[in-house]
């Protein structure tokens, strides 16, 4: 029985659709190697976001090279976004690589490791499907645990300037309603507890095609989180990343009435200068990304924030950057995405000026990133000697002899774990001391 093993690089968008692959294959006949150097198949899931994921993955496929001097007939591919923008390329310039495989195509993985394996080479498969392309509800049952992934839409309509991905992955396509619900209801049975709602753009959900700002009481995606805390056995909620054009009174009310929708948001800002907004294809204005901010905090008390931004921008200047500063030490987020401009291919942005000098962006990164360490330290140290419940993770990546855990607000958490408690359970614990970035705490009866 030949074996595969998949490489993942980019965002959990890719994690999901690498255990769709895996799933499919499984399901085919293929066995999951435990490590890349047993495997007789190799495939690489890669991401176009940033050049530095792109040169990884490239970077990758040829240090496996050597490895066909060691198991000759071993099959090599790639699928994701950058086979999707750069499949023609990639097979000309690398020998020994055997297919690719578009950001769509999934299902098709099975018969083109097939092909290759009877004597066909140099597959390219890129062509368009819709959102419920066959097999992209499938997970491993070994993999299935207390917390999965749902792709709910597929694509992306808001073209920022500065982004690849509606290139490589097409419009927005919604997946059916009842379709995402059965699948979530599955998982359920299966034990998992907690959900990750997946989408370029959740928060666009059942709008394909349309134009921002919806009506202030039209969310198909408020609708479907509704449906999904209906289903027993799902504890907690959580999406990403949605952008903040969709996030309407009706969205708002219904993150701030459902319990199981987990508190903790990540909405995009990206700028906080309008002029950068609009030279970004942002259709909103930082007034309005503070207008969202401000509802969910008078509905939602404690509520936290994450977000993305971008320093460097094509002519952003000292006046734009210091507009950032001041919109997140206004909101002071819980976390926050901190990336240095760099232009990516294929994008508007490329064609404009790169004209913030490296030094700067690198300095305009230092000051944000100083800024979230002091709200991280002040707002984690506000929450010693208070009760919290944890979702148990499991043994921390640091100390096995510890766990770790979640807040609803997506803190972590350590904790000396008891006999009883498996990943997943709902904990009672009191924190007792804190960092920037982790809790420490202990366990409470009941």
């Amino acid at each position: 029985m030949k074996t595969f093993f998949i490489k993942t690089y980019g965002c959990q968008m890719n994690e999901r659709d690498s255990d769709s692959a895996a799933a499919l294959l499984t399901a085919n006949g293929f066995q999951p190697a435990p490590d890349e150097d047993s495997a007789d198949i190799f495939i690489l899931n890669t991401c176009s976001v940033r050049d530095q994921a792109e040169r990884k993955a490239i970077g990758k496929l040829g240090i496996m090279r050597r490895a066909l001097d060691a198991r000759p007939g071993m099959v090599f591919g790639i699928m994701g976004c950058m086979a999707q923008s750069r499949g023609d390329e990639l097979l000309k310039k690398i020998p020994h690589l055997d297919f690719v495989i578009g950001t769509d195509q999934i299902h098709a993985l099975p018969d083109a490791v097939r092909d290759v394996l009877e004597g066909k080479r140099k597959l390219d498969l890129r062509d368009r499907c819709g959102a419920d392309t066959p097999g992209i509800d499938m997970h491993r049952a070994d993999r299935i645990s207390y917390h999965a992934f749902i792709s709910i839409m597929r694509g992306c309509d808001r073209y920022c300037s500065y982004c690849i991905v509606p290139y490589v992955r097409g419009h927005e396509r919604s997946r059916d309603f009842s379709g995402i619900v059965s699948e979530a209801r599955m998982l359920a049975a299966n034990g998992v507890r907690e959900i990750m709602l997946l989408g370029q753009n959740v928060s666009a959900y059942g709008l394909d095609r349309h134009v921002p700002n919806p009506p202030d009481d039209v969310s198909p995606f408020a609708d479907l989180l509704s449906a999904i805390a209906e289903i027993d056995g799902i504890r907690r909620i959580r999406f990403t990343s949605p952008h903040p054009s969709f996030f309407n009174r009706k969205l708002i009310e219904t993150i701030a009435r459902e319990e199981k929708i987990c508190k903790s948001i990540h909405l995009p800002l990206q700028s906080g200068s309008d002029r950068i907004l609009k030279l970004m294809n942002r259709p909103y204005t930082a007034e309005k990304f503070l207008n969202i901010i401000d509802s969910l905090r008078a509905l939602v008390p404690g509520i936290a924030f994450s977000t993305d931004v971008i320093v460097g921008f094509p002519t952003e200047t000292e006046e734009d950057f210091e507009m950032t500063r001041a919109l997140m030490n206004r909101v002071r987020f819980d976390n926050a995405f901190i990336f240095k401009y760099s232009p990516r291919k294929g994008t508007v942005s490329a064609k404009m000026p790169d004209d913030v000098p490296q030094e700067e962006k690198e300095r305009r990164n230092q000051v944000l990133l100083a800024d979230l360490e002091s709200w991280q330290c002040e707002k984690n140290a506000s929450l010693v000697g208070t009760e919290q419940i944890l979702m148990a993770e499991g043994p921390s990546k640091r100390n096995s002899k510890r766990w770790s855990g979640r807040t609803d607000t997506f803190k972590l958490a350590v904790f000396e774990p008891r006999a009883e408690i498996r990943p997943g359970d709902l904990i009672r614990v009191r924190i007792v001391r804190s960092t920037p970035m982790t809790l420490y705490a202990e366990v409470l009866p009941g």
